[in-house]
């Protein structure tokens, strides 16, 4: 996992300090230039489609927020009546998403800084992991799967950057924001090479794409594990 560990530490720097207030603006109800709030208007889609693939009650059910940011998926959650988990490895977004949710639900949160992946985080019932692995080869993201698999006890629900002719330019010739808070790379995966690398890693479980989200420059695949 020497791949995954070299991206987590370019992430932890970019989201908490590099960009930590650009997407702090992003996650929030601030104005933004068009092309960003047509990410922010993707992100809501895909936060509601991914949702849309859990029980409507979730009371007594822990679940894992995985790379949670500033917690616009953990407020959703914590409102089905789950408990969860919300990780990040940026401290400065997890205090703005403690900031953010009510503390009537934070007796329902567990807020951690560090990596989503951790055995110390215990099992769950499912994971969410909205774009917090679009930055990894696929052989990382079946590493990332297999360490969660095998303490979740229900479904696995998690993002990708789908291969397609316009995100791979937009992805060399621009990127999406500014060159001063611009992260780092994101990598287009097709569906096959992704349960190609799960096989390889004897990664259990079923694989399947549930819904895509193409919002101006905010293309993203959702994709489920049921390990």
């Amino acid at each position: 996992m020497d791949s995954y560990a070299k991206t987590r530490e370019r992430l932890e720097h970019y989201f908490d300090r590099t960009a930590s207030k650009t997407w702090e603006r992003l996650t929030s109800d601030a104005p933004v230039s068009r092309i960003r709030q047509t990410v922010r208007e993707g992100r809501d889609q895909m936060r509601a489609a991914m949702l849309a693939r859990l029980p409507d009650d979730l009371s007594g059910r822990r679940v894992l927020d995985a790379g949670c940011g500033a917690g616009p998926m953990t407020l959703e959650l914590v409102k089905k009546g789950a408990e969860v988990v919300a990780c990040d490895i940026s401290q400065s977004l997890l205090d703005v998403a403690k900031s953010r949710i009510p503390e009537k639900y934070h007796r329902q949160i567990t807020f951690v800084a560090g990596d989503m992946l951790s055995d110390r985080l215990g099992s769950f019932d499912y994971v969410m992991a909205m774009d917090s692995l679009i930055h990894y080869k696929a052989a990382d993201i079946a590493a990332a799967l297999g360490r969660l698999a095998p303490r979740t006890r229900g479904k696995i629900v998690f993002t990708v950057a789908p291969k397609t002719p316009l995100l791979s330019v937009m992805h060399v010739t621009g990127k999406l924001f500014p060159r001063s808070d611009r992260s780092p790379r994101i990598i287009p995966h097709a569906e096959a090479r992704i349960a190609s690398a799960l096989r390889k890693a004897g990664v259990k479980g079923h694989l399947r794409p549930v819904h895509r989200v193409a919002r101006g420059f905010y293309i993203s695949q959702a994709m489920e594990l049921d390990p």
